[in-house]
Parts: C-alpha cells; sequence; structure tokens
C-alpha cells in the first residue's frame, strides 16, 4: 500500500530520508517543507564561502528543490514553515512564508529534521546590522554579501569553538584585522588544554587577537543601527562586523508542544530506529539525541556526518527495512590556516566525569618522514583505559596530512580496540606520507 510520507526540514537530514523512501518506495507521496529558500546545502562549506575560496553559493547545493521535484518525485516546498504538529489526526499546520497563507497537511509518516538554532544571547545591540549568527545557507549568502557591500576592516568574533576558528580564518583572508573573544580559558573545549594552546599559539602567531576568560555584554550601535563595537566585561573592541557562534540548540520545540519526548539535552529523544515517543513520527539529524558509544547514553552532537547518517537510517526503516544507528563517538575535524585540528572519542574532562580510570600519552612527531621536504610537526594526544587497555580518545594537532589521521583513532575505538592493537596495526608506510613508525602508533606505543 502506498504511503505519504512529510518531512519537515529539506537539509542533510531531511533529503537523506526522502531520497532513500523515494528509491525504495517509488509509489509514496513524499512532500518536505523547508522554511529557507534552499534543500541540501553544504552548511559546513558556509565559512569558506565568506572567505571567498568557495566563489558561488550555488557550489554548496547539492540539490534544488527543482531538481528534487523534477528527477525523484518530491515536493520540495521551501519557503514554507511548520507551526504546529497534531499527531492525533496526523497532520502538520504549514505557512507559506510568501503568501502568509496557512493550511494543514496530512500525513502517514512524519520526519522531524528541523535542525539546530545559533543560542543568541539576550543582550542590547544582538539584532544590530552586521552582526551575523551562521546556521543556514542563506545566512552565509547574507553575511557574504554584507562584507562584500561594506568592506569591513575589523572584525570580532564571539566564541572560540569550530565556527568561530573557521571563521577566523575567512575574515583573515578577506584582509580583517579579527579578534576573537571567548568566556571560556581555552579555544575549542572539546580538545584538552595542553592540545588547545597549541592552536591558541598559532592563532596569535598569525595575526589574531585572542581575549579568553571575557563574556560578551554588549554590542554598541550607531544612530542607524549598524554594529560600532563589542563590549565585553574587560573591554570594548571596535568592530566593523561581528560574528555570534557560541553554541547551537535542536530545534524542536515544534516536537515538545507535540508531546514528543526530549532528551536531556533539549534534542528530541530517538531510538536506534530515529524513532520518537509517539507512533508514526521519526526525527533525524542536529534536532534529534544521538547514541553516545563510549558515554553509553543519549547525547546532542550537530554534525552533518551524522545527520546524513541518521536521515538513511530513519529513512530505512520508514520503509520497513530494519536497521539500526550503532552510534557515535564524537570525531570532528577543522583547520586554521596550515593548522590541521581533529578530535575523537572523549577528552580527559569527559573521562574524568565518567569516574574512569585512564592512562594518556601525547607525541610530537613530524606529518611524513622527517628527513622529507615539507615535513612539519604533528602533535597526538591518545587516552585509554586502564583495566582492559582499549582506546577511548584521540586528539591531533598538526600541519598538512595530520588531521585525517583521526579517522584511525576513530575506527579504534569503534572497534574496541587495544593500544597494543592500534601500536601494531597494520598501517601503510612511504616517506612522503609518515614516517616508518605513524604518529598515531608512537602515541600507542608510550601508552604501552
Amino acid at each position: 500500500m502506498n504511503k505519504k510520507l512529510v518531512v519537515i526540514g529539506g537539509d542533510a537530514a531531511g533529503m537523506s530520508a526522502a531520497s532513500k523512501v523515494r528509491r525504495e518506495k517509488p509509489g509514496w507521496e513524499i512532500v518536505v517543507f523547508e522554511k529557507s529558500p534552499h534543500t541540501s546545502y553544504a552548511a559546513c562549506g558556509i565559512p569558506y564561502y565568506i572567505a571567498d575560496q568557495v566563489k558561488q553559493s550555488e557550489s554548496l547545493i547539492a540539490r534544488t528543490p527543482e531538481t528534487f521535484i523534477k528527477d525523484y518525485q518530491i515536493q520540495a516546498k521551501v519557503n514554507h514553515e511548520v507551526l504546529q504538529i497534531d499527531p492525533e489526526n496526523r497532520r502538520i499546520l504549514v505557512k507559506n512564508l510568501k503568501s502568509e497563507a496557512t493550511f494543514w497537511e496530512t500525513y502517514d509518516e512524519l520526519l522531524i529534521a528541523t535542525g539546530a538554532a545559533p543560542i543568541l544571547p539576550d543582550l542590547p545591540g544582538i539584532d544590530a546590522t552586521g552582526v551575523f549568527s551562521l546556521s543556514t545557507l542563506q545566512s552565509g549568502i547574507e553575511a557574504r554579501a554584507y562584507i562584500d557591500l561594506n568592506i569591513p576592516k575589523k572584525a570580532v568574533i564571539v566564541g572560540g569553538g569550530y565556527i568561530g576558528v573557521e571563521m577566523a580564518e575567512a575574515l583573515l583572508d578577506r584582509d580583517m584585522h579579527v579578534t576573537l573573544v571567548d568566556r571560556s580559558s581555552q579555544l575549542m573545549r572539546t580538545l584538552d588544554p595542553d592540545m588547545a594552546i597549541l592552536l591558541a599559539d598559532y592563532m596569535a602567531e598569525n595575526g589574531i587577537m585572542l581575549y579568553m576568560d571575557e563574556s560578551l555584554t554588549k554590542i554598541p550601535t550607531d544612530g542607524k543601527g549598524k554594529v560600532r563595537q563589542v563590549e565585553t566585561n574587560k573591554r570594548k573592541l571596535e568592530a566593523d562586523v561581528v560574528i555570534i557562534g557560541i553554541g547551537i540548540t535542536p530545534r524542536s520545540d515544534l516536537a515538545k508542544t507535540a508531546g514528543l519526548k526530549l532528551g536531556d539535552s533539549g534534542a528530541i529523544l530517538v531510538n536506534r530506529h530515529m524513532r520518537t515517543s509517539v507512533n508514526h513520527i521519526w526525527a533525524a539529524g542536529d534536532c534529534a539525541t544521538s547514541y553516545h558509544i563510549l558515554r553509553e547514553e543519549e547525547t546532542f552532537r550537530a554534525l552533518g556526518t551524522i545527520a546524513n547518517k541518521q536521515g538513511l537510517v530513519a529513512g530505512s526503516n520508514i520503509c520497513g527495512e530494519k536497521i539500526e544507528f550503532p552510534g557515535i563517538v564524537g570525531t570532528a575535524i577543522t583547520k586554521f590556516l596550515d593548522m590541521e585540528i581533529a578530535r575523537t572519542g572523549l577528552s580527559e574532562s569527559e573521562a574524568k566525569e565518567m569516574n574512569l580510570e585512564y592512562d594518556t600519552s601525547a607525541i610530537k612527531s613530524s606529518n611524513v618522514a622527517s628527513y622529507y621536504p615539507g615535513s612539519a610537526p604533528i602533535h597526538v594526544k591518545l587516552l585509554a583505559r586502564k583495566d582492559n587497555k582499549r582506546i577511548i580518545g584521540g586528539q591531533i594537532v598538526g600541519f598538512k596530512g595530520s588531521a585525517k589521521r583521526i579517522d584511525t583513532i576513530a575506527a579504534a575505538i569503534m572497534g574496541k580496540l587495544t593500544t597494543f592493537d592500534l601500536a601494531f596495526m597494520d598501517l601503510s608506510y612511504a616517506p612522503p606520507f609518515s614516517g616508518v613508525w605513524d604518529p598515531v602508533q608512537i602515541a600507542a606505543r608510550r601508552l604501552l
């Protein structure tokens, strides 16, 4: 029997699920509602578009709404906001943002893939012209247009996480004087302090002014409502453009109002099949929880890799296939100029929170054979349980070819490998790629 699938959210998770259902169920009706003007875009590419490393915003779009309609027979309706979910009658209330008209849309199966929203503090000037928070492609397009038009010279970034670090590079590329402010004592709190300081020193050496342990208090504007300054609890900073990157929160209000259970993080609680607590309603992506393999609990991680996988799992189960989302270990990667940064598993602070007894090693080596042209430093840190010697965490900071080594560590964690297993794993070797002992294996040997 043919059914009707309705999807709320037209990016990674939503369109992955819709495409899977279309492949398996060619007779089903599939309708997707997306609040923004775009579907299936690479949000992770926004900083590189603003930096002008990616020239056209269209390059970040995998498939347009027109492509979904023509080639996939998926009704991708952009500029449509879902206002309410009515589980009892299996319908949703939708608003056409262009015509302002509202209507009810029925469903047999509903997937919520509403993503996450940037956290914006309730402070004076937060809505000023020239202040941006980046979450959707449209927000990136607007920030790029503002920079192209106004050619700002002084930029302030609030927040030292992934977006903050990537935008520091982007605005430096646009010939701005860049200042980064963070209320924490270190950049990238998913790293341990001894690894984060390597990034901080490199950013400072390349012209980024860092002010840690400072909180945003106000964004003063001129007479026309345009940003001119950033005030913290310690100083005033001149600013022509401001990027707010202090974190994100799952867009789960629709689900909460409809009576769906949420996790401790506020994300929609799902099981391994991406089912919610209400029949015929599924959730995937940045709005949903993810099972953390090491923590053995549901958590919130907003990453494109997770969203695409969860979308595929949701779509498969909606079709009637039986597939489980295996979980995550918190793998992430980024860069600032030539420095690459990656992490997976547990940090020391996370291991301590779990009361795990662990051993750790931190080594400095070279990304390729030390005698080979282009050799540069790589720092690797590993964590392993004391009792069974299994690898439970890894962090890498280094130069060309360093960071993707984190995938070896992630595989070791998911495969429940020990320090011995990792140290003696049969990895490839040639001087242009590594020393005869890969730096990851040197760190594992140190743990032995």
